[in-house]
């Protein structure tokens, strides 16, 4: 075995041959979409969600609505405030918490 190496000769025994002297063209064509799909690819949420269900009115023991909210949270607690939040956003002044169940 040879003890003084270049240092391509280095590099090709550690990270093997480079691009640069291989002979085929890098830009290959990608396989054309077809014309059904979407131009954009659909992203499920990686996070877990839960799905908050309020009952909320206007005024005080008015017509209530109910109102649902999914919030990026394992926390009960933190769903509840952010959806008591997002109801307020809406104008709604009473909150009776009904349910909170993972979506």
């Amino acid at each position: 075995m040879k003890e003084n190496l270049s240092e391509e000769e280095m590099r090709q025994a550690l990270f093997g041959p480079s691009k640069n002297n291989e002979s085929e063209p890098e830009n290959t064509p990608e396989e054309p979409a077809s014309p059904d799909a979407p131009p954009w690819k659909v992203v499920k949420s990686l996070s877990p969600k839960l799905r908050v269900t309020l009952r909320v009115s206007k005024e005080f023991e008015g017509n209530t609505e109910l109102f649902t909210y999914d919030a990026n949270t394992l926390s009960t607690f933190v769903a509840e405030q952010s959806a008591k939040a997002e109801a307020k956003k809406k104008k709604f002044k009473y909150f009776e918490l009904v349910s909170i169940k993972p979506s």
